[in-house]
């Protein structure tokens, strides 16, 4: 039985570390449960502190994933419009994958926010204003999303080395 859960939860830390990048995937809650398994081996027993503190970090990376995106946007003067767009983007740059992940929700928060300031009734702002406008919040889309990456991969890696010095300290 402990072969079984070393495997799974050796995929599991994989798979998260993966989740990561594709968004899709949740990669540092896979990553826990990958440790959890870990946990339930015969020879392993985390401690309660590493537990909840590993939780708590994929549950806290998780959150913010969603959250600093759309944060980014605002932040950088987008609308709902180059939010919207991002997401969009977001869905059709996993055909493009693995660039599309990153250009997509930067190109669809630059189109949704050109079509907002280009469809504004009482905008007078010339079309370089709205061009710059556009891709300013574009970029903070864009730096919220590479955030997220960057929090959850940490998150994911940390919880990835937990596994294997607990792997290489009770197994061998």
């Amino acid at each position: 039985m402990d072969i079984a859960l070393l495997i799974i939860g050796f995929i599991l830390i994989l798979a998260g570390i993966v989740g990561c990048i594709l968004p899709v995937v949740p990669g540092p809650p896979l990553s826990f449960i990958g440790l959890l398994l870990l946990h339930f081996t015969t020879p392993v027993d985390l401690t309660l502190f590493t537990i909840i503190l590993t939780a708590i970090l994929a549950i806290v990376a998780t959150i913010l994933d969603y959250v600093v995106p759309v944060w980014g946007t605002k932040k950088a003067g987008g609308s709902k419009w180059g939010i919207r767009g991002s997401g969009l983007g977001l869905i059709v740059g996993l055909f493009f994958a693995p660039i599309g992940i990153f250009v997509g929700p930067f190109i669809g928060a630059l189109l949704g926010e050109m079509i907002y300031h280009y469809n504004k009734k009482e905008n007078t702002d010339k079309d370089s204003e709205k061009f710059n406008k556009s891709l300013k919040a574009a970029l903070g889309s864009f730096i919220g999303l590479m955030f997220g990456v960057v929090l959850k991969l940490a998150v994911s890696c940390f919880i990835a080395f937990i596994f294997v010095k607990e792997f290489i300290v009770n197994f061998f």
